[in-house]
């Protein structure tokens, strides 16, 4: 009787399906990360068809001017959403920085020069210290990042409501004005601060040892402390780093208003997290780029300018904008393959 061998499965051979779906998953993805940039385009061509001032330089200058404030906080919400995270006390990090430093500049003794100064790093250390705060909720206290920042929401709103009897704090500082009104050249201020805090945040997440641990802890927090890595630290870092950004932008739009606005920003946190996911980044961790981020808030920025050109009612631009984020989430659910509930 004759037997015959059955052979040995070839390794490192892919099935013919598989390897249409592997193509298929990988063109799906290519996609995607062009999705804000078609989505840009697209906004627009439209838009210089439908509102012709659009396309004027006065208004590119605008929109860019708009974008710089919520793209500085989007650097930092990208980090956090990186290690699948969530932080909804953006807002309330703005209106308290920028109510500091207008309180400090208020009574001032310094000259002009130096008071800009100090005034620009009470911003930092009081928004990156919101971020610390946020970050030893999660961290020591294991609150969830949801239920965290939604108290700092609440508390730090309330802060600022507080030092400031609920009044606007006028600023009449002109150097540190210049902040957000100022150019250096042809190029507004706030488009450079824009550009070095994107500088920054590139370097962090693809030039060092923590972005590295930032993306390994986003894709899977399990696995990246069985790898030897410190969670509690990634998450710290990046919390900490999301409210620095948050005192930069705050420092830009109390600069660019001329007054810290102890109620204003409200909402400002969506628009942040809006701009992020429809970059591309996504809101279960580990993946995204800060290119994506740059491109969603110019997509938030745009869509919105556009419309009120237009002369559209806020409330449809709050309809469209939430339309746009809740596509890019279906789109990130697609492109990662993961069935419906």
């Amino acid at each position: 009787m004759t037997t015959t061998s059955a052979r040995p499965p070839q390794t490192g051979s892919v099935a013919p399906a598989a390897r249409v779906g592997i193509l298929h998953n990988r063109k799906v993805k290519q996609l995607a990360q062009l999705g804000p940039v078609v989505a840009l385009v697209l906004l627009a061509a439209f838009f210089a068809v439908q509102a012709p001032q659009f396309t004027t330089a006065g208004n590119l200058t605008n929109v860019l001017q708009q974008v710089s404030i919520t793209a500085v906080a989007a650097v930092g919400a990208t980090v956090v959403i990186l290690v699948a995270g969530i932080d909804l006390s953006v807002g309330s990090v703005v209106a308290l920085t920028g109510s500091v430093a207008a309180l400090y500049l208020q009574h001032a003794t310094l000259g002009a020069g130096m008071s800009a100064v100090v005034a620009v790093i009470i911003s930092l250390v009081v928004g990156t210290g919101c971020g610390l705060l946020n970050g030893l909720l999660v961290t020591m206290a294991k609150v969830p990042a949801f239920i965290a920042t939604l108290a700092t929401l609440t508390a730090l709103r309330g802060i600022a409501l507080l030092i400031t009897n609920s009044y606007p704090i006028s600023i009449k500082n002109t150097s540190f004005t210049q902040i957000g009104l100022g150019k250096i050249g042809p190029v507004p201020i706030p488009v450079i601060i824009m550009a070095a805090t994107f500088a920054v945040g590139y370097v962090i997440l693809h030039r060092l040892k923590i972005g590295r641990r930032i993306y390994a802890v986003g894709g899977n927090r399990h696995a990246a402390r069985l790898s030897g890595i410190r969670v509690s630290r990634v998450l710290l870092f990046a919390f900490t780093f999301a409210g620095l950004c948050a005192g930069v932008a705050s420092l830009i739009l109390t600069a660019k208003l001329s007054s810290g606005q102890p109620a204003g920003s409200v909402g400002f946190e969506l628009d942040v997290i809006a701009a992020v996911v429809v970059g591309g980044t996504s809101l279960f961790g580990g993946r995204g780029r800060l290119a994506g981020t740059f491109l969603g808030a110019l997509v938030i920025a745009v869509l919105g300018n556009g419309l009120t050109l237009m002369n559209v009612p806020f409330y449809w631009q709050q309809i469209v904008t939430g339309a746009v984020v809740v596509a890019a989430v279906v789109l990130d659910r697609a492109t990662r393959g993961e069935p419906g509930e």
